[in-house]
């Protein structure tokens, strides 16, 4: 059962930031295959029925775009994915026309290497970029979705790329979503800009795989009265993602999102840690492997082993697809801030909210029935070259500009790592 509205006839844009990377190139290819009936919506949670009727833009409204640092053309990334297994064979060749259009949608992003435009210029300049994507597409909206490349974390004055793209998506008007583990729109020099902003925002960091099961493993242990005393993990990958998260700075962004999960499901968090492991030859595909040790009655020492093996890409570009419809219907509705409702979708969730998946899936589902009964509200003709304000309320001024926070605010907490200039680099879509 489809899903997909016939109430809201609206085109929506997705600016993909990495947006010629793995995931990106999936969720385009994918939207175009399930469009045309080649493929089956496996994965997207938004076309099951619980989200019949919600107003979601249709899969066929949707229209791409976006940033990325990498010349290699959509049908190409896509032929090489399909040569890789993560594609079916002859898919890219039957969506190509689509992955042309969207192709010719993509921008160079920032900073590039030598840049010479301060933080203001240069977020002009990326918010130009998407205003003129919604403009020239005649698109009701445009929502902005991270999927490039984990950022080490990031301490000092300096905003990394990831928070340079969250502030263009707040002045060209546009809701945001961070799929990565990457700082974004969290850095606290963003704070006031986002809040006064009046748009949705969602992440972070997309919860595909390893993660997704100890959000269920968690919970089990702790209903149980079982006392975890170990959990450890090791993640085998390749591809981007795998050498991106080779650089010890992403990989603690990447771990702290799982340590999280375990701290709120299970009131603590035991002993062991998470390892990651760059294998280039495993490419898109991933082996993340658990070790638990806990407690049973009287205190017999008992052990649960996972392993987990699955496709990244295929994994996240489904929820990429999900988001950009519910964050799309969001700001039709006028809604704004934290959409902690989708908590679901990631690791690491904005706002409050439980950790639980079966919790958070109770409260998407919630929050499925509030779209359902909103009609278009303010942010409705938003960002349209028919009129709508194509500029945020908050419209960040960089670098110094008050809503963009003190000097104090833009320092990160003393216990962070501070990035090197070669770290501030733009984001490339080799995600995940």
């Amino acid at each position: 059962m489809s899903a997909e509205s016939s109430v809201s006839p609206s085109r929506v844009g997705v600016w993909l930031i990495g947006a010629r990377g793995s995931v990106a190139t999936t969720a385009v290819t994918g939207c175009a295959a399930v469009t045309a009936g080649l493929h089956p919506p496996t994965g997207m949670v938004t076309e099951t029925p619980a989200f019949a009727d919600c107003g979601l833009p249709p899969l066929s409204s949707l229209v791409f775009g976006g940033h990325d640092m990498v010349d290699c053309p959509l049908p190409k990334r896509a032929e090489a994915l399909a040569a890789g297994g993560v594609l079916p064979p002859g898919l890219p060749a039957a969506v190509t026309a689509e992955l042309a259009a969207a192709d010719r949608e993509i921008r160079l992003g920032g900073p590039l290497s030598g840049e010479t435009r301060d933080e203001d210029e240069l977020v002009e300049a990326l918010a130009s970029d998407i205003r003129d994507f919604t403009n020239r597409c005649g698109l009701d909206r445009t929502v902005v979705v991270n999927v490039a490349s984990t950022e080490p974390v990031p301490t000092g004055a300096q905003l990394p790329a990831s928070s340079l793209y969250a502030a263009a998506a707040l002045r060209a008007g546009c809701p945001y979503v961070n799929f990565t583990p990457s700082m974004g729109l969290h850095h606290p020099a963003l704070a006031s800009a986002a809040s006064a902003s009046g748009l949705p925002y969602a992440g972070r960091d997309g919860k595909t795989g390893q993660t997704l099961l100890r959000s269920v493993l968690g919970p089990m242990f702790a209903q149980r009265a079982l006392a975890v005393r170990a959990w450890s993990g090791t993640n085998l990958l390749g591809g981007g993602d795998g050498a991106a998260l080779a650089d010890p700075g992403a990989a603690a962004a990447k771990n702290a999102g799982k340590e999280r999960v375990l701290a709120d499901t299970l009131g603590g968090v035991p002993e062991g840690e998470t390892h990651i492991d760059d294998v280039p030859s495993l490419g898109d595909w991933k082996t993340a492997w658990d070790h638990i040790a806990f407690d049973g009655f009287l205190g017999t020492r008992m052990v649960l082993q996972t392993t987990w093996q699955g496709c990244d890409s295929s994994l996240a570009a489904p929820l990429i697809l999900d988001l950009a419809r519910l964050v799309a219907r969001a700001h039709e509705t006028g809604l704004s801030g934290p959409l902690s409702e989708l908590g679901f979708y990631f690791k690491d969730p904005v706002g409050e909210g439980p950790a639980a998946l079966g919790e958070q899936y109770a409260e998407l589902v919630g929050f499925a029935g509030r779209l359902r009964g909103a009609g278009a509200g303010a942010g409705a003709g938003a960002g349209t070259g028919s009129g709508g304000p194509l500029r945020g309320v908050g419209d960040p001024q960089l670098p110094s500009g008050e809503r963009l926070g003190s000097s104090d605010d833009r320092a990160a907490s003393s216990g962070e790592r501070v990035a090197s200039s070669g770290e501030r680099r733009g984001l490339s879509g080799e995600r995940r």
